[in-house]
């Protein structure tokens, strides 16, 4: 099997998605929606989209823009984020491979209420609506698929806002602490190495606070024993202490 067709079918072996979320181990629920598909139906939908190669920082669609096409995601990482009027920026969510940015209205038209852009170097399968609607309308397994798909944004975006509004920073720091760990932890003994880059201004995106505040509770995670932060990495030292920082 080709190896991108196969990155269309399985849960990608990089990592799983990322958002603010109560249950981790839905992270990565939708990065299966295309599962069901046949491998004939598979080369049809390549046949129909553009691979495309996109180099971190860059763009896939902003705020404000029209909705063209979705991307799916082959390799690398496709963060989503919003931007109010002020200028204040919040994460979204970090996609990896399986997973599809672009939605909802996936046919084309409207407005996209939020950006886009490419987190690692990416390689995604670009679809435009018009062939995305050809594709609904012949192929029923897909449309289903679209569907699935859809309902697992839908639920991530859900949670997403559950936990900014029932959450305190804190805890919702906490709780990224520990959805990185879970997701790209190493283990080592008792501690878990969270593999991936992280900077205090990510981190502050994600949670909905600013660097300066990330870094003044990092430092008194870090006096308690929960955590320890290096240039290199950040390493979560006690799991089950810095997990109860996440009220009940």
């Amino acid at each position: 099997m080709d190896r991108r067709i196969g990155a269309l079918r399985r849960h990608a072996a990089t990592g799983s998605a990322v958002f603010l979320s109560e249950e981790p181990t839905d992270l990565n629920a939708g990065a299966d929606f295309l599962q069901r598909l046949r491998p004939e139906e598979i080369a049809e939908l390549r046949a129909a989209g553009a691979p495309r190669a996109i180099a971190a920082g860059a763009s896939l669609f902003r705020q404000g823009d029209t909705h063209a096409g979705i991307w799916l995601i082959e390799r690398g990482t496709v963060r989503t984020f919003y931007v109010s009027p002020t200028g204040r920026e919040i994460t979204l969510a970090l996609w990896t491979p399986g997973h599809f940015v672009g939605g909802p209205e996936v046919f084309g038209g409207g407005s996209h209420v939020w950006s886009a852009d490419v987190h690692d170097d990416a390689e995604v399968l670009y679809l435009t609506g018009a062939r995305i609607r050809m594709l609904a309308e012949t192929m029923p397994r897909f449309a289903i698929c679209l569907i699935e798909g859809l309902v697992a944004k839908g639920k991530c975006y859900s949670a997403l806002v559950q936990m900014l509004g029932t959450r305190s920073v804190t805890e919702r720091l906490a709780q990224l602490l520990i959805i990185f760990a879970d997701t790209s932890g190493r283990r080592e003994g008792n501690r878990l190495v969270i593999e991936r880059k992280l900077t205090h201004d990510q981190l502050a995106a994600i949670v909905g606070a600013t660097r300066q505040w990330v870094t003044m509770t990092l430092d008194k995670f870090q006096k308690r024993g929960l955590i320890s932060v290096s240039r290199q990495c950040l390493v979560v030292e006690n799991y089950d202490l810095l997990s109860a920082e996440v009220r009940v």
